[in-house]
Parts: structure tokens; sequence; C-alpha cells
């Protein structure tokens, strides 16, 4: 049980992961303090002191971001000062107060240079944490500098690497995730063309959630990868989806080249979560298990 002066500051609480973590804290017994956007500002150093020294938190979970990747492209400067900028400043923050800071990045600070064996990656070809990371795009940039800013600024940190999120929430500013996206044009009756030839690690914000938390708490420090095991291509997770919901649409696989774009995207940012297995002490659930728990919670079956 966590002790009665256990106190975790969430910023970001009004996104997708945000909610969750605000939701699983209650779970754990942790009193949690959410900020969102309109109570600080990441990218003032002033409102983010003034923010924290209010609450007095333990832990401070730093899941603010811009994460829209193609508005990153268009505006470095804008992805810069949240996701890094605003790292620092929140690192620099929590080390004042003598609080532990968890920063939630991103498996886009991988190049995606590895390529899956015999049609699925496999664990040789999924990235760990102590592989160099090369991003391809300015959001994978950005993440990774925000990375640094917090090794640099606050000693007492964990980097949580977390690959395609789908949480009940749905993202702020995209318009809900990918699996609302695939089940929504499903049952308009299609058709679906989805990529299958680009791979990560499917993620339930729920289970993430859960894990960053019980990770603030471990004695682990540096980057810990938090995904549900197994990679997959978005065709996967969308074949995976439709047929959970009973839904008779089919899925093409088509190229990513189908959908040309001025962002760079990692072929195969799949992640390793050996270390987050040893430190938790148990793996999380696979994502087709973590899939079908998260369609039950919204109500699809």
């Amino acid at each position: 049980m966590a002790s009665s002066s256990e106190r975790v500051a969430i910023l970001g609480a009004t996104g997708q992961l945000g909610q969750d973590l605000v939701k699983a804290a209650g779970r754990l017994g942790i009193e949690a303090v959410p900020l969102g956007h309109e109570r600080v500002e990441i990218t003032d150093a002033a409102s983010v002191k003034a923010a924290l020294e209010a609450v007095r938190p333990t832990v401070v979970v730093n899941s603010a971001a811009f994460h829209q990747v193609d508005r990153c492209e268009e505006d470095p400067a804008a992805a810069f000062a949240a996701n890094a900028t605003g790292a620092l400043n929140v690192a620099r923050a929590s080390k004042a107060l003598g609080a532990r800071v968890v920063y939630v990045s991103t498996d886009y600070v991988f190049d995606g240079t590895r390529k899956p064996r015999a049609g699925r990656t496999t664990p040789d070809s999924a990235w760990s944490e102590t592989d160099l990371p090369a991003p391809l795009n300015v959001y994978g940039a950005s993440k990774l500098a925000g990375e640094h800013a917090t090794r640099l600024a606050n000693p007492d940190h964990v980097v949580a690497r977390v690959s395609s999120l789908f949480g009940v929430s749905g993202a702020r500013g995209k318009g809900g995730n990918f699996v609302e996206t695939i089940l929504r044009k499903a049952r308009e009756g299609g058709p679906l063309k989805v990529v299958n030839d680009q791979w990560m690690t499917p993620t339930y914000t729920w289970d993430a959630a859960e894990a960053i938390l019980r990770l603030a708490r471990a004695d682990a420090t540096g980057v810990v990868h938090v995904t549900n095991p197994e990679a997959a291509t978005w065709h996967a997770l969308a074949s995976a989806a439709v047929e959970l919901c009973g839904l008779a649409v089919p899925v093409e696989p088509v190229p990513a080249t189908a959908y040309p774009s001025h962002v760079q995207r990692p072929a195969n940012s799949a992640l390793a979560t050996d270390r987050l297995a040893k430190v938790l002490g148990e793996p999380l659930r696979p994502w087709r298990a973590a899939l079908g728990a998260y369609l039950r919670e919204k109500g699809h079956l």
C-alpha cells in the first residue's frame, strides 16, 4: 500500500494517457493531483515552479506533450518548447522539491532500420533501452531532447517510452485513436486499407498508466520501455479490432507509400520490454489481450 505522504502530480492529466494515470493512481492507493494545461504551462518555468510548489508532490509524472507528428514537423519551435524545454522545466522544478520525475517519451526516438524476420518482429529486431536513438522526424527529435533534459536536470528520474497508444478517453487533438477510427470506418462499410509494413508495439493506456506508476515506486532509474508485449503492424492491429467486434469487413494490407507524407516514420519502432518485466516482476499482458479489454471497456463488445 502507498504511504499517506505519497502524492503524484500528473502533468498532461487531461490527455489520453493522463486520464488513465489519474484513475490508476486511485486504484493503487496513490493521491493524484491532476495538472492539465489550464493549471500549468510547461513551457513557462515560473508556471511549472508555482504549480508544483503548491502541490508539493513526491513524484511528478510528465505526460504533457505536443504529439501531433505532422504539426510538429510544421512547427518545430513549438514541438521543442513543449517536449524539450517543458521537460527541462518540469525536471528542474521536481528536483528542487526533492521529487522523483517520470518523463513519458516515445518509440519514435528510433529510426526503424531493423528489419522484421519471417513476417513479424522478433525480439532481436525490437529496440532495447540500450540501443542508440536516431529519430527521423521533429517529434522524435524533440522527445529525445526531452529525455536528455530530464536526465540532466534530475538524477532521480525514469524515462518511460510508450508506443502506439489507444485509450478510452481518446487522444486530444487527434479525434480519438487509431482503433476507434478503424471501427468507425468498418461500421460505415469500408473500404479499409491499412499499412502493413510499419511495425510497432500497440499499447493500452490503462496498462501503461499502471506500469508507469509502479515504476515511479520502484528503485529503477533511466529508460524503461512501457508497452504491451509483442509487435504488430497497423494492419494486424486493425484486423484484430475488426475481428473481435465481429465486423465482416475486409482489411486490405497496403504499403506505407500508399499514404504519402512529408513526415518520415520508422518502419520498425517495436520496443523490447525485458527491462520492464524485470523491474515489475512480470510483463504486461500481450497487446491482443489488452485490445480485448479496451474494446469491452469502451462498450464495443
